[in-house]
């Protein structure tokens, strides 16, 4: 996916987004300049920082979901930001550096889950294994001796071969045993037998300190508070009994705890996080515009100032080490219908270089959505109603029908964009949702009249459609 060129990156994010073609491209082009400024000399390649953007445009218009399916694209840590919840500093509320660290944790996990994957073949055999322990014990004096063939795992015991006219051993007797039910475990015939096994949980010691309300800024402090008490008390064992099918899940995370090496991981994600981790800060519209002295404004500007050096680029210190940011895109958006980006103060504005207007919906982009995205509302629709024998048969007119209603609701009072189409078809399919599951299996089919039907009275009560649609 890194290889992707800008025109390939728009095509993919055409399978999900309608229209927005500009904004589109300038995502597109930011992508690609990383993958380019990868393969530059390490001396040019450090000075070569991202050209972060803003997002202008109404709410429901797709500018999260560009900049979403755009992380998922090339695998890079992503996360989602609102402005309106960090706050000066001095105030109660979000420290701005928080949404570093909330990066850094997202960049980790998703390096973890990746090396698991790696070795998740392996945990499975080593947690079979401790099932089988369980349910038969080994002998005493039987050693086992564990191979890596071909990238897997194979276990084998120190036990001769029983002879073909001989009395088998105790030990030989054992060893068939075992391979029998390693048979039946591996077919899934003993997922509901209880076994007892050893696993691992916290220290009592530290239970309390768990439980200490972390608010405000002392959430960060919370989970390297944590990771300093699990070091200074360590797991325990403990007696547990369960089934198989429970008991497997437990015991391939504590092989995977086993397998992996954190310090690599963290290492890796690291680099990940600060060379390719996403952050868009959503609602920048609400922190612009000047303070007026009082009220919930205050602290307005001071907010600007405190995401300034993040965004400059400045080093974050986190439970698993320092951040630098300097090399961390960042997407800002905001509908900014009561103020506009030169109400931000000028350093933010420098920072944000790239500036791009969202068109708002017309019905035409209605009608698109509901049917070309992989993921179209009538699509959802269609599959969650056939789990109850109920096939739904969306007509050319009624999806016109529906992308007209919307258009029209959005004209006649707030402008939600795309979210509108949530409202109109729960209200359309109102009665269908309810009776689906009780009238058996039926055929719908959804035309322009079924849709003026469930609508046409709301659309003609202006004042009822402004509190339900």
């Amino acid at each position: 996916m890194s290889e992707l060129t800008p025109r390939q990156i728009v095509a993919e994010l055409d399978r999900y987004i309608i229209g927005q073609d500009r904004a589109k491209k300038m995502v597109a082009i930011a992508l690609r300049n990383r993958t380019r400024r990868r393969k530059l000399e390490p001396a040019l390649r450090e000075d070569i920082n991202p050209k972060n953007i803003i997002m202008i445009g109404p709410t429901g218009c797709g500018k999260t979901e560009i900049a979403r399916r755009l992380a998922r694209l090339v695998n890079a840590p992503f996360i989602k930001v609102e402005a309106t919840k960090y706050t000066e500093i001095g105030y109660v509320g979000r420290d701005v550096e928080s949404m570093i660290r909330e990066l850094t944790d997202k960049g980790v996990n998703m390096v973890k889950a990746e090396k698991s994957e790696e070795v998740m073949e392996r945990a499975r055999v080593m947690a079979n294994e401790r099932i089988l322990d369980a349910l038969l014990p080994p002998p005493p004096g039987v050693t086992r001796n564990v191979r890596i063939v071909e990238g897997r795992q194979e276990t084998n015991y120190d036990i001769p071969e029983a002879a073909p006219d001989a009395e088998p051993t105790p030990q030989q007797r054992w060893l068939r045993n075992r391979n029998k039910l390693r048979k039946r475990l591996l077919d899934g015939r003993m997922e509901d037998r209880e076994i007892e096994i050893q696993t691992r949980r916290q220290g009592p010691e530290i239970q309390g300190v768990y439980a200490m309300p972390m608010g405000g800024n002392m959430e960060d402090m919370g989970g390297e508070l944590r990771s300093m008490m699990e070091r200074m008390f360590p797991s325990k064992p403990k007696d547990a009994r369960m089934p198989i099918s429970e008991a497997r899940d437990l015991l391939i995370n504590e092989a995977l705890d086993e397998l992996l090496d954190m310090d690599k991981i963290i290492r890796e994600a690291l680099e990940r996080v600060q060379e390719s981790g996403i952050i868009f800060i959503d609602e920048m519209d609400k922190i612009a515009g000047r303070s007026s002295g009082h009220g919930p404004d205050v602290s307005r500007e001071g907010v600007q100032r405190d995401i300034l050096p993040i965004v400059e680029g400045s080093v974050v210190n986190t439970k698993y080490g320092p951040v630098r940011t300097d090399h961390v895109l960042f997407i800002a958006a905001g509908a900014f219908h009561m103020t506009k980006p030169s109400d931000l103060i000028p350093e933010l504005q420098g920072r944000f270089p790239l500036r791009v207007e969202l068109d708002a919906l017309t019905t035409e982009d209605f009608k698109r959505i509901l049917t070309e995205p992989e993921t179209a509302l009538t699509k959802q629709y269609k599959a969650l109603l056939s789990t109850e024998e109920v096939e739904l048969d969306f007509t050319p007119d009624g999806i016109q029908e529906l992308a007209r209603c919307a258009f029209r609701v959005n004209e006649q009072s707030e402008n939600i964009g795309a979210r509108r189409l949530h409202t109109i078809m729960e209200k359309v399919l109102e009665d269908v949702l309810f009776e689906a599951g009780d009238a058996g299996p039926m055929r719908v089919v959804i035309d322009a009249d079924f849709v003026r039907g469930q609508l046409g009275e709301l659309l003609k009560d202006q004042d009822l459609s402004r509190f339900i649609l």
